[in-house]
Formats: structure tokens, C-alpha cells, sequence
């Protein structure tokens, strides 16, 4: 059989087509630039994003998963973003253990008796009714806990005083985190009975952090706790006198039922490629101690007001835009993990992603994880975010807690640095209320949302995937 005679010029038209079409170089047009210009200024004049964080931390406050707090918030984000106008609104389930705090009392017993401030550690177990008391042997650090020699803590309350370091970039949680999830573990490897650790944070306040920690399979289960900075600073004072410190704590921590949450998910859906998405996103949950404001009621108000803003235009963006507030991040991104399974073999519908979750501080710089022809594109949008104090950084970005399991499967991510050097100062305590929140820094934040998440929807050609950190 012959083929039909096709021209030469269509063939070579055709193939140059193709061509184009598989080597497009990612690029945004002159009137998407304006318009993200013209967002980011709307968002530096609203007050939207504030009003977000008032209202959940009022009307919902502490929402700690498996509590009654956590049934509240699902219950408020869906009703918000409805309210605010999102094309569609849905949940997906997200099911975990859960663990109640109780009683939790500490007091020195000798040589100087005095109270001391704790807080327990996510997922503890408790002491008796009666409560805990002993001898407290202190370690410098977590390592010099793991290098005593065996059975060094011996019927004793271990004591961990390292500090953490506070930094811009929240560069020092990571070396001091470690006590609180691994500590228990490794002291009742040197048979101790109890832990207490300095708690992990920057501040001198005489409020203690919570937080997870974790316990090692097959080592004995032992109660753990976070003293206040200045009650670790106590502590260590009267060991420093030489004489045997005698510590007693009662906490009344247990596990609770499993639960089942949900991943609260509004769309603003694309009018060219509505099943491709960028995601924009915080958690929802919170500790139990505070009001959640910081941690993280302000990035559920900056990524939901970047996305009304966009609703604002004339038309829907290109691609699909998905604001998720994560169920259950506090306890193990329970939330991210499982939407990144439920989602799994659509992974390359998502363009890319960043997540709120670093307080409300200016974000001071931009990075990307993507790939390398879509780094000048990266640097246009960057562009348009240095009026607001924000420089492009790098190509390493990692996106967010909650993406830690997407970004594992490959996607492009983005991480929108904010200025963390307070943080840590209010992180998982009581101190975590809305007044610690300044609007003209939220709406910095959310201006420079609503740029990355239009422009991520508009852009001509994709930013890659593959990119399958751990």
C-alpha cells in the first residue's frame, strides 16, 4: 500500500511543532507578570489573611489531633473556605492513634525544695498516681547520654540541658529536637526511670515546650517531659552545688483511641488544564497548650488569602489551585502522608508545591527544587518579589513539612523562608496566642504567596519532576 504524497513543508512544519511543543522552556507571559504584580499589592492592603487566623484561633483555638478541638477546626476549615467562595470543597480521611495529656506537676525534692515548670511530651506514658521520684543525673547532650557507659542512670531521673540555638533559619531545632525524640529511649537504655529535657526553644520564659517524641521498639517505656528554660537553668544551679538533687513528677499522659481526621482541601479549578494543580497549604492542627496561632494558624490564613485573591480575577487561572490544610502534621505528618498515598498515581498533576509553616515572620528569600531550564523562569517570579524584601536563594528547596512525603515521590517544591528568629521563642507553649502575630508581616507573606501561586498556575511548560529527595 502507498502512502498519500504529504509536502515537504507540512512535514517539516509538523515536526518543528512537535519539537517546540516537547522542549518548551518554562516562561510566563508579560500579562501574567503584571497581574501577579497587581495581587501582590492587593495582598499588601488586605486584611484578610489576619481575619483567617482571628477567626480560627477564637472560634476553634487549641485543636490538638483526636481532640474535640480537631472535630471543631475540620468543621471551621470547611465552612471558610465555602464561605470564601472556592469552586470545590472536600475532605479526605486521615486516621491515627491518639494520646491525652492529664496531670503534670514537678517539684525538686531535695536539697532545695522548689516547683518546678514541665509539660509532657506527645505520646509519654505516665507515672503512677502517686507520681515519680529520684535522683537526677545530667548529660550535656543527647550523644553524651548515648556514650555513658551502661547502666549509668541507674534508678535515676535523667536530666538533658543542652540549648537550643536560635537562628534565622531555624538551623538549630534539628541538632536539639533530637533529645526530645529519641531521649526517652536512650535513657532507659542507661536504666533511667524518667526524663526530663531543657525544652526545645529559644525563649527564657517560664513556659515549657511540648512536642513528639517517639519510643524505640523493644526499650522500656519510660515518662517524659520538657522543663521550662529557666527551670533547666534551676536545675543545673543546684547540681552545680554538688549535692544529690531529688526530683519528683507526676504525669498523668495516656494513649487514647484511634481517630480518624481529615485533610481539609478547597480548589480553585483551572480553565485550561483543571486536572494539573499547584499546592498551596499549612497544617490545621495544633498542641493542646497555646492557641495555635503561630503554629499554624498564620499559614492557613496566608495561603487561603493568596488563593481568595486569586478568585478575585476576572478568570480562573490556567491550572487548578489547591489550598490543603493538613490533618495531624504535630504528631508525624500524618496528614501529608496520607494525602500523598491517596494520591499517588497522579503525582505528575502536581506543577508544584510550598507550604506556610514557619510562624508569621517576612519571608526574606525564595528557593526552588526544580528543574534546571525552569530556573530563569524561577527567577522572573523571585523578581517580582524583591520589592517585598524577598531574594532568590537556591535550588534545593524542600517545600514543607506536610510535602515531605509528596516531595518523596518527585514533585517540584518551593520554600518561601521566613524570618524564624522568635519562633522558637513561643513554638508548642502555652505563648503561642494571636497577639505574637504582626499583619504587616502576614500580608508580606501572603503577597508573596499569591505570586508563586498564580504565576505556578500560568506558566507556559511545567517545572519538572523526578526530584525524589528523602
Amino acid at each position: 500500500m502507498k502512502l498519500k504524497h504529504i509536502p515537504l513543508a507540512l512535514v517539516a512544519s509538523c515536526l518543528l511543532t512537535v519539537s517546540a511543543m516537547a522542549k518548551q522552556v518554562p516562561s510566563f507571559d508579560e500579562d501574567d507578570l503584571k497581574v501577579a504584580a497587581q495581587l501582590r499589592d492587593q495582598a499588601l492592603k488586605s486584611s484578610l489573611d489576619y481575619d483567617i487566623v482571628e477567626s480560627l484561633t477564637t472560634e476553634v483555638g487549641p485543636r490538638m489531633a483526636g481532640t474535640p478541638g480537631d472535630a471543631a477546626a475540620v468543621k471551621w476549615g470547611v465552612a471558610k473556605l465555602e464561605e470564601l467562595g472556592f469552586d470545590k470543597v472536600w475532605t479526605e480521611p486521615v486516621t491515627f492513634p491518639t494520646w491525652k495529656r492529664g496531670v503534670e506537676t514537678a517539684e525538686v525534692v531535695s536539697p532545695y525544695p522548689q516547683p518546678l515548670v514541665i509539660t509532657a511530651l506527645g505520646f509519654s506514658v505516665g507515672t503512677s498516681k502517686d507520681g515519680l521520684a529520684a535522683e537526677i543525673i545530667q548529660f550535656d547532650d543527647l550523644e553524651a547520654l548515648s556514650k555513658a557507659p551502661e547502666n549509668a542512670a541507674d534508678g535515676k531521673i535523667v536530666f538533658i540541658k543542652n540549648r537550643m540555638e536560635r537562628a534565622r533559619d531555624g538551623s538549630g531545632y534539628g541538632p536539639a529536637v533530637a533529645a526530645r525524640g529519641q531521649g526517652a529511649s536512650e535513657a532507659a537504655k542507661k536504666g533511667a526511670v524518667g526524663i526530663l529535657i531543657r525544652s526545645i526553644g529559644t525563649d527564657t520564659d517560664r513556659m515549657a515546650h511540648t512536642g513528639v517524641m517517639r519510643y524505640e521498639e523493644g526499650i522500656e517505656k519510660i515518662p517524659a517531659a520538657a522543663l521550662s528554660a529557666p527551670d533547666a537553668d534551676l536545675l543545673e544551679n543546684m547540681i552545680r552545688r554538688g549535692k544529690p538533687v531529688t526530683v519528683k513528677m507526676t504525669i498523668g499522659a495516656k494513649n487514647g483511641e484511634e481517630y480518624t481526621s481529615q485533610n481539609v482541601i478547597g480548589e480553585i479549578t483551572g480553565s485550561e488544564k483543571p486536572e494539573e494543580y499547584v499546592i498551596i497549604g499549612a497544617h490545621l492542627d495544633s498542641w493542646d497548650l497555646g492557641t495555635g496561632a503561630l503554629d499554624d494558624g498564620a499559614g492557613i490564613g496566608i495561603t487561603t488569602a493568596a488563593a481568595k485573591l486569586i478568585m478575585g480575577l476576572p478568570e480562573r487561572p490556567k491550572r487548578s489551585i489547591r489550598v490543603i490544610m493538613f490533618a495531624n502534621e504535630e504528631q508525624g505528618l500524618v496528614g501529608g502522608k496520607a494525602y500523598a498515598e491517596a494520591h499517588k498515581d497522579n503525582i505528575k498533576n502536581i506543577i508544584t508545591a510550598a507550604e506556610s509553616d514557619f510562624g508569621a515572620g517576612k519571608i526574606w528569600r525564595i528557593d526552588s527544587k526544580v528543574k534546571e531550564d525552569a530556573l530563569p523562569a524561577v527567577k522572573q517570579m523571585a523578581k517580582l518579589m524583591e520589592p517585598l524584601g524577598i531574594a532568590y536563594g537556591n535550588n534545593q528547596a524542600g517545600g514543607g513539612p506536610d510535602l515531605i512525603p509528596l516531595r518523596g515521590k518527585g514533585i517540584s517544591v518551593f520554600s518561601l523562608r521566613q524570618d524564624g528568629m522568635d519562633y522558637f521563642d513561643y513554638h508548642h507553649t502555652p505563648n503561642d496566642t494571636l497577639d505574637k502575630i504582626d499583619p504587616e508581616a502576614l500580608r508580606q507573606n501572603t503577597a508573596a504567596y499569591v505570586i508563586f501561586a498564580y504565576l505556578s498556575a500560568q506558566m507556559n511548560g511545567d517545572f519538572g519532576t523526578g526530584f525524589h529527595q528523602k
